[in-house]
């Protein structure tokens, strides 16, 4: 399944920012609609939404719709926009994610200070935010695709972000992890709707990425030490375009499931073309884009996938335990 994006149209949530802007940028440049959904945009996501706010002076348009992912009436009415924008959607990216916040943290309970999820309030927002919204987003689309009148004739494409947090589990983030690990697990339960529906849902699992969900949160900020590498988010939505458009990938050719190391006569310069299906979750490092497999996986390595100080975080934690009370009304 390969699908021409010129024309298309995408939505988009956290859009306003990080990986997500990139992604919409990136779409925009290949001639694809794309709606923001996000509760505000960065000045630059700003600017890029008012440079193609007029399709006649532009190849592609870009819509901003103010969206709370928590708000499943909010998650409807994107799709209601993009029909009414742009005839419906191709392409759908329920990216918006949070990193074990203060105000929705494993290590702050309800109702103690700073969080702001309440004892009575029977949720967390990190859950509504990285694991509800993504769900609820991917059962919308999946509805509109099939009630769509051109859907036998155009593939259609659902990307989630991951993490390798997926995989990794340090203790300081341990909603996320759940998070991120569920989303791995929700993509690849989807994988049957690509041959028989052509609805392709697909994920990345980014490693560090420089976005304000690092550089704009000291908290996080301070576990980066000169030794970690930054993975762009550019480079991330680039991977994300090819999940949409492509029928193969280039990945790192040296390191899969265990025990299943290519011999130099299978790679070129290190890397291989893979055919891309659903349920695919691509790894993405500095520089490097590699397979997640199943079963038998290797796990997250090299440059963009460490966080030298995570120690740091973690023993803040064995304190706030240690001080009598935790998690007591």
């Amino acid at each position: 399944m390969a699908l021409s994006l010129a024309g298309k149209t995408a939505i988009i949530t956290g859009a306003g920012s990080g990986i997500n802007l990139s992604f919409a940028r990136a779409l925009l440049t290949k001639h694809c609609n794309v709606l923001f959904a996000d509760l505000a945009l960065r000045p630059e996501a700003q600017e890029l939404v008012s440079n193609h706010a007029n399709s006649s002076q532009s190849p592609a348009k870009a819509v901003f719709q103010k969206t709370d992912v928590r708000d499943w009436q909010h998650l409807e009415r994107m799709f209601h926009v993009a029909s009414k924008e742009f005839g419906g959607a191709d392409i759908v990216c329920p990216g918006a994610g949070v990193y074990e916040p203060p105000f929705s943290n494993f290590w702050h309970p309800p109702g103690k200070t700073p969080s702001k999820d309440s004892p009575t309030s029977d949720r967390y927002a990190i859950l509504d935010i990285n694991l509800t919204h993504p769900i609820r987003t991917t059962q919308l689309a999946i509805s509109h695709f099939l009630s769509s009148n051109d859907k036998k004739s155009s593939p259609k494409s659902i990307v989630h972000i991951s993490s390798i947090a997926g995989q990794v589990t340090p203790l300081a983030a341990p909603i996320y992890n759940a998070t991120k690990h569920g989303i791995s697990g929700f993509v690849r339960s989807l994988a049957p709707l690509d041959p028989r529906l052509g609805i392709r849902v697909t994920g990345v699992a980014p490693g560090v990425i420089k976005t304000p969900l690092w550089t704009e949160a000291p908290e996080k900020l301070r576990l980066i030490t000169s030794d970690d590498a930054w993975v762009t988010p550019e480079f991330v939505a680039d991977v994300m375009v090819s999940l949409v458009e492509n029928k193969t990938v280039r990945v790192s050719a040296g390191l899969g499931a265990t025990g299943s190391r290519l011999s130099s006569g299978d790679a070129r310069e290190g890397t291989k073309e893979v055919v891309v299906e659903g349920g695919m979750i691509l790894e993405v490092a500095k520089g490097r884009v590699r397979v997640v497999e199943q079963f038998n996986d290797v796990g997250p390595s090299g440059e963009g996938n460490t966080v030298g100080n995570m120690r740091v975080a973690e023993e803040e934690v064995f304190e706030r335990l240690g001080g009598g009370g935790w998690g007591v009304e």
